[in-house]
């Protein structure tokens, strides 16, 4: 039996000090008060989805920032699985008429908890309420595929994305344009900076090369890579603006383990990539993408 695929956020905004509202939803239809959220279109990445449908129900743009828990249920005899993620408000716009939604309500944690009308909603504003407070978000991916390395006659620092890696480039830029970066960074070589470019002319930034992000270069110490990139990743979250970062595959786990201060499946994929929450400099929360 298909699963039904949903994806949806808890939206928040600051609400005075050390405060923060959410937003709920009410649905005439059902009569019910609920947390934005609606079905994945066909081959729409979840967080995508997660972003659109806050934005069509709640009229509101927002910035996911760290994964919540999942939640299963009964629709229509199938099995629904819904996929939430903590999302800072930034702005407003997108709501849709046709959506099923007549009001819309910012209120306190608790005064939300107290109004949903499902246990499971309950759930995902309980885990909300015990995160750490995000202070930025930065997307982090590894460059996409680029042929192989003995094929390519020339340095290997200009070897270039392949179609393969230039299809996985331009999967990457919506979901980088999600944090809203002020900032783009790309390690070194030629297929680093071209992993980032649909997302520099979709959000019209200018990418900075950075050797930080390179991988060991001959007779330079692996480690001493990973915290040139650990190091890196802490400051530009230290300065509370979001980034979006390229890096190579010998870094990033290591980089991540070091941020994380665990071990753990930190392996990524070429074309693939994380969506990194940081209070300060200290990461709090990694999402695979």
């Amino acid at each position: 039996m298909t699963v039904i695929r949903a994806a949806g956020g808890v939206v928040w905004r600051p609400a005075g000090v050390d405060r923060v509202e959410v937003c709920l939803v009410h649905r005439p239809r059902y009569g019910d008060w609920t947390l934005p959220k609606g079905k994945l279109e066909p081959g729409e990445h979840p967080l995508l989805a997660a972003a659109r449908e806050v934005a069509e129900e709640a009229d509101a743009q927002a910035a996911p920032q760290l994964r919540l828990p999942s939640v299963r249920y009964r629709s229509e005899g199938r099995l629904k699985v819904v996929d939430y993620w903590s999302m800072r408000a930034v702005g407003t716009g997108g709501f849709q008429p046709d959506t099923e939604v007549d009001e819309v309500r910012w209120l306190a944690v608790d005064d939300a908890m107290t109004l949903v009308s499902y246990p499971h909603d309950v759930e995902v504003l309980a885990a909300f309420a015990a995160l750490p407070p995000v202070t930025a978000a930065l997307v982090l991916v590894r460059h996409g595929h680029a042929g192989k390395r003995l094929a390519w006659p020339g340095p290997d620092t200009g070897r270039p994305l392949d179609a393969r890696g230039w299809s996985e480039a331009q999967a990457l830029a919506p979901l980088i344009g999600l944090v809203r970066p002020a900032r783009l960074l790309s390690a070194s070589p030629r297929r680093c900076v071209q992993t980032l470019d649909p997302a520099a002319a979709l959000l019209d930034l200018p990418i900075e090369v950075c050797g930080d992000l390179d991988e060991p270069s001959a007779g330079q110490q692996p480690d001493e890579c990973v915290l040139a990139a650990a190091a890196r990743l802490a400051a530009l979250a230290a300065a509370g603006e979001p980034a979006a970062v390229c890096s190579q595959g010998k870094v990033i786990p290591g980089a991540l383990e070091r941020l994380a201060g665990r071990c753990g499946d930190w392996i990524t994929g070429k074309g693939g990539g994380w969506l990194l929450a940081f209070t300060g400099d200290r990461l709090v929360g990694a999402d695979r993408l």
